[in-house]
């Protein structure tokens, strides 16, 4: 019985949107949501026949509102502008979470869609589409030390394709439960990169951004089996993915892009997961990557005292050999709130004790894409200078 009752809710949401749809391919006023004016969002959804229909937004987590229907079916509640920023929401009806039909702009995390709002505003200036746009590739390349093809994404920037010059890179990881297309679609990476570049604040430069599950080929979402192999374990915290980022990511990039392949032209940044594997990469090949940036990093993460002090020991060591490499930037970033935010406490300690200059870069919040899109339009400015 439950199953037929949740499948008449699917259906006559599925006829509504239709409608709503047939309705703007005839002409008639298509349903404007999210509307976003100065002091108020509205948000609308067609459900004639749902008997109850609530929002959920990701600026109040952990509850939801009631929205109000009118005489055509149509569903609305109007709240309070928030701060500039991009937010995620979704309907809720009869039970059943739906995103907005009237709302291209869909976010994909891991497993899960969101419909998307963007407040225009200073923080999220960068946050849209540049005059001046780069090209976003996907790539396929063979990953030796996992002993499988894989996907990445390459970001190139505006004018690239008529250049001859030689750009520097940035390697840039995501976090656990995302993959290659992470940065891009959440974290608004090119569109970050295209407004700085065009407006002079950054150098222009190639942007890398690999999947960090050494077990995937690519994101779930092309249906593609996981390859587990005795050559692609280590997830957060082995050594296999950081070795295949420097010896095979980027010998394939500095073979078929227009690169300054010199260690003060490549920087190589990451969040949570990400960030664990920026410092372990680096800490392996500390001649490679001039600029580090781990962000909000999942380091000493369920580590015992006794293990956390035997490590702390051996990355004292590493951490030096890697500042006498010739490092130049070491940004170090995180949210006050972060869960994971003692672990970059600890690596400022530890890279104060040992002089070794750096940027610890504190923000509110906690472990959120909010903070690391941040991050990024903070930290690219002083790359490759």
């Amino acid at each position: 019985m439950k199953k037929s009752i949740f499948s008449i809710i699917c259906l006559l949401f599925i006829v509504s949107s239709y409608a709503q749809e047939i309705g703007n391919f005839m002409g008639m006023q298509r349903m404007v949501s999210p509307e976003i004016g100065e002091s108020q969002v509205t948000f609308r959804i067609s459900a004639p026949y749902a008997d109850d229909v609530d929002l959920s937004v990701s600026w109040m987590s952990g509850s939801t509102i009631n929205m109000r229907k009118d005489d055509q079916g149509v569903w609305s509640v109007s709240l309070p502008t928030p701060d500039p920023e991009i937010y995620t929401y979704n309907f809720i009806v009869d039970g059943l979470s739906v995103s907005d039909p009237s709302n291209t702009f869909m976010q994909r995390d891991g497993n899960r869609y969101f419909s998307v709002i963007l407040i225009p505003g200073e923080l999220t200036e960068n946050y849209y589409e540049a005059n001046e746009r780069g090209n976003l590739e996907q790539v396929w390349y063979n990953s030796s030390t996992l002993g499988i093809e894989r996907r990445m994404f390459v970001y190139t920037p505006y004018g690239y394709a008529d250049s001859k010059e030689d750009y520097p890179v940035l390697y840039l990881l995501h976090g656990a439960g995302g993959d290659e297309d992470a940065w891009s679609t959440m974290g608004r990476a090119c569109q970050i990169l295209d407004n700085l570049i065009e407006k002079g604040l950054a150098k222009p430069m190639i942007c890398v951004m690999p999947n960090g599950n050494p077990t995937q080929i690519a994101a779930q979402t092309l249906m593609i089996d996981e390859k587990q192999t005795s050559s692609n374990g280590g997830g957060m915290g082995g050594s296999s993915y950081p070795k295949s980022i420097v010896e095979d990511i980027v010998p394939y990039i500095e073979s078929y892009y227009q690169v300054d392949a010199r260690p003060r032209s490549r920087a190589l940044a990451g969040l949570s997961m990400g960030g664990g594997h920026t410092i372990t990469t680096s800490l392996m090949y500390p001649e490679v990557f001039d600029y580090i940036c781990p962000l909000s990093a999942a380091y000493g993460f369920g580590r015992s005292a006794e293990d956390a002090e035997a490590q702390k020991k051996e990355d004292e060591k590493k951490f030096k050999a890697l500042d006498d490499a010739g490092l130049k930037l070491y940004f170090l970033a995180c949210g006050n709130t972060d869960f994971l935010f003692e672990g970059s406490n600890s690596i400022d300690k530890m890279l104060t004790e040992l002089d070794i200059d750096h940027t610890y870069y504190v923000t509110d919040g906690g472990h959120t894409w909010s903070n690391w899109r941040k991050y990024l339009n903070t930290f690219a400015p002083l790359l490759f200078k």
